[in-house]
Parts: structure tokens; C-alpha cells; sequence
């Protein structure tokens, strides 16, 4: 017998905190310096939607400060950069306007400080991440990247120098303890920071995700593929039993066979915009049936909002 159809969203979703600053900092550059060329260095965020609608407005995406022209407008993305790109970027006499997220800042900062004091830094991330990128380049000789329990077992460290450890913000809290049970075996003295590294938005979300996988057979993250966080989610649906996806673009919901789904669960990454959820929400009952969503609250909704940072004159 074919089960009721339901559709459940799971809050919190839509921007984060940081997300949000990134994104109000470039309508407020555009804006602002309208008639002026605006250039952003890699994505502001992890979206496609974000970044075409900021094309849209004007925005030309670089993936190098070379092809910035000298003296011009450059946005530093939400997952910040090494201290080599702000010199690379002085050189050339640019504008720069900072949207890094805080909590990637408190991160950079760490590395600095575990830096000073001789120790060698572990950083738990995805080595090609933009992020981890910019927090290794705070200090290139003692930064070592780790993605995995595996690479922490392997990992060779100078004979009787202290060992410290950061992470990327997006990552999940599973991934991060498996690294972190092996790194405080193997170093029994380990640095940490004051506080955890992985954002609260991450965290919360993907608790709500973990909840919402209890319900529904399937569940939905909306989400770009590069987006860490949102990839943090599938693997969090998956893990607690859910058939999960990614969808990035509303026409992946057609190859998807909704006929027998049942309960349908729908989260988003903390880049991924409102608009994108509504539209998705809206295939799924005009398109495949859906009755009216249903509205879960997991996880308390995040209450940060954060200053946006200063522009040039």
C-alpha cells in the first residue's frame, strides 16, 4: 500500500551568520560603488544561486589576484585567505573589502598564536578547501593538513615539539571526533583552542538534519556540491538511517522518483538562499503532489548577526 504523502522542513535553515554578512557586504559594495567595476575573489560563498545573482548585479568572480586590475575593488570571500594574498593583493594597489567569516578569522588567529609558541599545528579539514587553504597559509612551516583518522595515524610530527590543533568550521562533529580520538591518543599534551572551531550553524543544522532523518525515509538538503556544509548534511541524513540527497539545481528533482517517497524530509546548507528552499518546496506539491509543509523545529534558530566590515572611501 502506497504511504500518505508528507513533506517536512526542518528549521533552522537559510543563511548563517556569516553567510548573511558575506552576502549583505557585496549588494552593499555594489551598490555603494555602482558605475565600478566589483571583483570577488573564488566565491563569496558556496552557491550557485548567491553567485549568479550576484553576476547578475555586476559582480566579476577571479580565481587569482592577478586578474584583478590594479587599484580595483576586491571582496575576500566568506572563507578568508593566507596573509600572502593580502600581500599579493597591497601590491597591486587594490581596494580590499574583508568578508571573512568571524569564526574563520578566531580560526586564523589560533594558528597564529600555536604558531608563536612553537608548536606544530594540526588542522582537521579538506585540503582544498578555500578555507583550510587560508588557514595553513598563516604559517606555512607549521601547518599540517589532516582529513582523516587514517592520515592522523600517519601523521610524522618533529620529535618534542608541543602539537596543537584547529579545524575547519563546516566540517561534521563525527568526522572531527574520529581525528580528534587518535590526535589526543598519540598526543597526550595537545593544544586546543578555548572554544570549538566548527561553527555553530554547522552544529545546529546538522543536529536538526539527525532529527529530521528519524521521521522521513528520505530527506532532501538543497545545497551546492562544493558547499562542505551542505555535504556535511547528507552524510549526517545517511548516517541516521535516511536516504539522503543533494540537490543543487531544481531540475534534479525530476530524475528523482517521488511516487512511492512517503515522508520527505528538506533541509539546506547555511549558503544556500530562502528563495531556492521556497522553490523547491513549491516542484514538490505542484509538481509531484506534496500536501502542505509541515514545519519541525529541531534545533533552536541561530541569533548571531555580525557587523559588516569596513569599506573603503
Amino acid at each position: 500500500m502506497t504511504q500518505p504523502k508528507r513533506l517536512i522542513v526542518v528549521r533552522p535553515h537559510g543563511f548563517c551568520s556569516g553567510v548573511a554578512r558575506a552576502v549583505e557586504t557585496a549588494e552593499v559594495v555594489l551598490a555603494r560603488f555602482r558605475g565600478e567595476t566589483v571583483y570577488c575573489l573564488n566565491e563569496i560563498v558556496h552557491n550557485r544561486q548567491v553567485v549568479s545573482r550576484l553576476v547578475g548585479l555586476g559582480m566579476v568572480f577571479v580565481d587569482r589576484i592577478e586578474a584583478v586590475p590594479e587599484g580595483a575593488l576586491l571582496l575576500f570571500s566568506a572563507h578568508g585567505v593566507a596573509p600572502s594574498v593580502w600581500q599579493a593583493a597591497r601590491a597591486r594597489g587594490l581596494r580590499v573589502i574583508d568578508a571573512t567569516c568571524p569564526f574563520v578569522t578566531k580560526v586564523h588567529a589560533e594558528v597564529r598564536r600555536f604558531a608563536s609558541q612553537g608548536a606544530a599545528v594540526i588542522c582537521i579539514g579538506h585540503r582544498r578547501h578555500e578555507e583550510v587553504v587560508g588557514v595553513a597559509g598563516e604559517a606555512p612551516g607549521h601547518v599540517r593538513i589532516v582529513e582523516s583518522a587514517q592520515e592522523a595515524e600517519a601523521l610524522a610530527l618533529p620529535e618534542g615539539a608541543p602539537v596543537a590543533v584547529v579545524t575547519q568550521t563546516t566540517l561534521g562533529e563525527v568526522q572531527v571526533e574520529a581525528v580528534m580520538a587518535v590526535l589526543r591518543r598519540r598526543f597526550p599534551a595537545l593544544r586546543l583552542p578555548a572554544s570549538t572551531d566548527v561553527c555553530y550553524a554547522t552544529r545546529n543544522r546538522q543536529q536538526a538534519v539527525a532529527a529530521l532523518a528519524q521521521v522521513c525515509g528520505r530527506v532532501v538538503v538543497l545545497g551546492s556540491a562544493n558547499s562542505s556544509n551542505s555535504q556535511r548534511l547528507v552524510e549526517t541524513a545517511r548516517a541516521a538511517g535516511a536516504e539522503a540527497v543533494l540537490v543543487s539545481e531544481l531540475a534534479q528533482l525530476d530524475g528523482l522518483a517521488w511516487e512511492s517517497a512517503g515522508t520527505v524530509g528538506v533541509a539546506s546548507g547555511a549558503s544556500t538562499p530562502e528563495s531556492f528552499l521556497d522553490a523547491a518546496v513549491g516542484v514538490l506539491q505542484e509538481k509531484y503532489g506534496f500536501p502542505a509543509t509541515e514545519v519541525m523545529v529541531a534545533v533552536a534558530e541561530d541569533s548571531h548577526v555580525f557587523r559588516l566590515p569596513a569599506l573603503p572611501a
